[in-house]
């Protein structure tokens, strides 16, 4: 197959931005990859854009990339937009990579840009996330994945939580209880993941949060829903990333020694299964494929980023790449295997509960992180060594998994 090949990464700072907007941000992200590249616009023969919440918060929907993108001068080139959940930004760049091994392009941008913070809309915010579920069938849902495991949560906590939390909130807690009551996971275990993100995130110049925590911090944190705590939840989030993609063949020869080769991808939708399966979760499948295309296997992977969108979702992705056993997770990363200096280090980024989680820009987020650490650049928070790095990023929620995952590997320069 066509080799294909990163030549530009950029992301914008994650936070609660109010002055920001989609356009704004795009922009940003897009001028920053194309430097880092060494290209101009000019040199872009498509783009895809991956963006969810603008059609529901601001109105603006069909052709949210060409409006975003001529803002930060790319026009007349074709313009792909990609919705796909949490997983729109790798889906977007899954799709570019397409293009480019089917001979259409050379070279192409993939961008993801999300405005999710608007202080006067707490309501509208709250409903954009009920979409990602199956909304014929959503009491049903709810109601059989609440009762995952509810005879654990403690009788003085059954019924508290944070109030208007999201579905998918609800859906991370039942499916943690259900690990905790299979393999005897702990509440201290998940805040474990959560701290070490934050902690790590202390070194991202980038994140939207940069204050270290301790394990009891984590478990101190206001109760989103039982064992969630709020540390241990991805937050509201605006922010942006771009990617520039190139054949090997259109990649410049002073580019060569900051290229990271895009090795292996894959993306697969939700099966119907037992939510006690955990052999055959989507994440697990799209791994498999993954890693199949890109010819490694577990033992070669140096660094990951996976989609915390919640920390059990972290232990969970962490057994699905197969970075260790299927029930171990828990006791994998309380051991600090995960943390930077680890066996496999995990979310050096902060991850999403704490780089922040702009929901259409996550996936193109982590590419950039990986390709920061593949380079080099990462400076405090490098991984020594990195050649072979593992992004997965799911999204939407279908029964008892995500509806969407993609799993990319990425490869160092040589």
């Amino acid at each position: 197959m066509t080799r294909i090949c990163i030549a530009g990464t950029a992301m914008t700072a994650m936070g609660k931005q109010p002055a920001a907007s989609v356009k704004s941000l795009t922009a940003q992200a897009v001028s920053a990859a194309l430097a880092d590249a060494g290209i101009d616009a000019g040199r872009i023969e498509a783009a895809w854009f991956s963006n969810t919440r603008q059609p529901m918060l601001e109105g603006q929907n069909t052709i949210r990339g060409q409006i975003a993108l001529r803002a930060a001068g790319i026009e007349g080139i074709p313009v792909s937009n990609v919705e796909n959940a949490c997983a729109s930004g790798s889906t977007a760049l899954w799709q570019a990579a397409t293009a480019i091994r089917a001979g259409l392009f050379e070279t192409v941008l993939v961008v993801g840009a999300e405005k999710m913070f608007f202080p006067d809309r707490p309501e509208a915010v709250a409903a954009a996330f009920m979409g990602g579920t199956d909304i014929h069938r959503i009491d049903d849902i709810h109601a059989a994945v609440s009762n995952l495991a509810a005879d654990l949560v403690p009788e003085e906590l059954r019924g508290a939580g944070t109030a208007g939390r999201s579905f998918f909130m609800d859906s991370y807690a039942a499916l943690a209880r259900l690990h905790m009551q299979t393999f005897g996971t702990t509440q201290a275990q998940l805040a474990a993941v959560a701290a070490k993100n934050h902690d790590h995130s202390a070194h991202n110049p980038l994140a939207q949060y940069r204050t270290p925590m301790s394990v009891e911090a984590v478990l101190a944190d206001p109760l989103v829903v039982w064992p969630l705590t709020r540390a241990m939840c991805a937050p509201i989030s605006d922010g942006a990333a771009a990617v520039v993609l190139m054949a090997d063949s259109a990649l410049p020869s002073a580019a060569r020694a900051r290229a990271v080769i895009l090795r292996g991808q894959a993306l697969l939708s939700a099966t119907t299964r037992d939510a006690a399966d955990f052999a055959n979760h989507i994440g697990a499948r799209t791994a498999k494929a993954a890693y199949e295309q890109a010819g490694i296997s577990p033992a070669d992977i140096d660094i990951a980023e996976v989609h915390d969108a919640t920390a059990y979702a972290e232990i969970q992705q962490v057994e699905n790449l197969g970075l260790c056993p299927i029930g171990e997770g828990g006791p994998h990363a309380e051991a600090g295997h995960t943390r930077l200096g680890g066996r496999t280090p995990v979310n050096p980024s902060g991850g999403l509960v704490s780089k922040g989680h702009p929901v259409g820009a996550t996936g193109l987020a982590q590419i950039h992180e990986l390709v920061t650490q593949l380079r080099g650049e990462a400076g405090t928070r490098q991984v020594e060594g990195a050649r072979i790095a593992v992004a997965e990023n799911g999204g939407g929620f279908l029964d008892v998994e995500e509806g969407a995952t993609v799993v990319s590997v990425l490869e160092g320069a040589a």
